[in-house]
């Protein structure tokens, strides 16, 4: 489903990834974890486009198409879904509003006629009942005094309404208290895993992923991917630190 090739980019002018490589099937979930500073974040954005990340060499495939080609509207009705380590506040616009028009106009790409104002509601509570997030908050402008776990759990309905090929999730662990993270987690795994679809997981700890078992695990530290492994890898790490693994 991606194919990411000797993947260069810099932020800024300053080089941040330097040459990084991997290969994620249909079916699967990736972790990704390492230092701050490695890149992970920077990886997040560049596959998902955001302006000020510039690619410098290396090639993207996903699904058949050169992603890098793609502009972020694009990417993202190519099935690709980029979830955010602190999700935007967007005032005067509800949540509702948001998810209708993004799922409307990505079926429109795909020549689908857009989706009734009931049959929309309908899914939309489906997906929040499945993240156990109240049907009122969708009704409040996106993000707006939300906290960081109902930031997180807005973000997954999103992620359940749109339902993407992939979904990069850029360390949705953060800012979750535990019974936040457990339904977060089984959200995830509702929502992303089985044929067709796949996870690329960016965190530092392991705690998400007792709840979403990566079936691989990378460790990246320099603009590039320095080790990989399944599981324990990411035990190792939480045990031994970034340096003892990875040297």
């Amino acid at each position: 489903m991606l194919r990411i090739e000797n993947l260069s980019a810099t932020v800024a002018d300053k080089p941040i990834l330097k040459g990084l490589s991997l290969t994620i099937n249909a079916g699967e979930i990736h972790a990704i974890m390492g230092p701050n500073g490695a890149g992970k974040s920077t990886l997040g954005y560049t596959l998902g486009g955001r302006p000020g990340y510039e690619v410098t060499g290396g090639s993207v495939d996903f699904d058949g198409q050169d992603l890098l080609a793609l502009d972020p509207h694009e990417r993202a009705a190519a099935g690709l879904f980029l979830g955010f380590q602190y999700p935007v506040e967007i005032a005067g616009v509800s949540n509702l509003q948001f998810l209708r028009e993004a799922l409307n106009a990505q079926r429109k790409v795909h020549g689908e006629e857009p989706l009734s104002g009931a049959a929309f509601i309908k899914l939309a509570k489906e997906q929040a009942g499945l993240l156990r997030f109240d049907m009122d908050m969708l009704k409040r402008p996106v993000n707006v005094g939300f906290s960081g776990g109902e930031k997180k759990r807005a973000e997954m309905v999103q992620m359940g309404i749109l339902a993407p090929k992939l979904a990069i999730l850029d360390e949705t662990d953060s800012g979750l208290d535990i019974d936040a993270l457990r339904i977060c987690g089984e959200g995830i795994n509702a929502i992303m895993r089985g044929p067709g679809k796949a996870v690329l997981l960016i965190t530092h700890y392991q705690r998400l992923l007792d709840y979403v078992k990566p079936d691989f695990v990378h460790v990246l530290a320099g603009g590039r991917i320095v080790k990989s492994g399944g599981p324990e890898l990411a035990l190792e790490l939480e045990e031994q630190g970034y340096e003892a693994v990875a040297a």
